[in-house]
């Protein structure tokens, strides 16, 4: 069994993460660490978040959303969610993120934004 891992693509000065099938307090903790690496060694003012493979996120991924969220703020910056299925939608609108950061249908559609 291989360990599912985050995928990075830069768009100039957009960073676009690419989720796993699972965002958990496992694997949240290397998404802290990877996107504070990046974030610090290019100048990134937007960050998309592709849940497009993701089916299952506990309030870990929450809570690095929100941290992402409040960093880009402080910079400027934006944060967006794409291609979340029906339960990462209900968790995130249950756990309020909805109300901060934009979600749109697909990575384009974040990008153009």
């Amino acid at each position: 069994m291989t360990k599912e891992t985050f995928t990075y693509e830069a768009r100039g000065q957009i960073l676009i993460i690419h989720l796993p099938r699972e965002l958990d307090h496992h694997n949240c903790r290397n998404l802290r660490y990877e996107t504070d690496l990046l974030l610090s060694e290019n100048y990134i003012n937007k960050v998309i978040f592709d849940f497009s493979r993701t089916e299952f996120m506990d309030s870990s991924g929450i809570g690095v959303l929100l941290n992402r969220y409040k960093q880009m703020a402080g910079s400027g910056g934006k944060v967006a969610i794409c291609g979340a299925g029906s339960q990462v939608r209900r968790i995130l609108t249950m756990g309020g993120v909805y109300r901060l950061i934009k979600h749109f249908d697909t990575k384009e559609a974040a990008m153009a934004d």
